[in-house]
């Protein structure tokens, strides 16, 4: 499992190399702008897939389904401490089944 102040880095990668066509494009700026450009591109990607981009990012970096789901499960444990609400009331209020893939 990669580490989570990594996940983002190795996200942007990885939908970099899926998209040469685009580093084609802004292969004539800066480092920081591409790199800027490369955000844009992936927010806007996990926009057309009806995604957040933290959703993307888990997408991009699972390497199973079942990887994907124990990452997800992360992340809404992590809002619903932030949020103060306790597992089983955030599972009911964002109908979060823990048990499937």
């Amino acid at each position: 499992m990669i580490a989570k102040e990594s996940r983002q880095a190795v996200a942007l990668e990885r939908f970099a190399q899926a998209h040469p066509q685009m580093l084609e494009e802004i292969a004539g700026l800066d480092a920081r702008e591409q790199a800027q450009q490369i955000q844009w591109a992936f927010e806007d990607a996990a926009q057309e897939q009806g995604l957040q981009p933290w959703e993307l990012t888990l997408q991009l970096i699972a390497e199973s389904p079942q990887e994907l789901h124990v990452l997800r499960l992360e992340v809404h444990r992590e809002v619903a401490e932030t949020l103060g609400l306790s597992w089983q009331e955030y599972c009911e209020f964002n109908e979060i089944d823990e048990s499937a893939p």
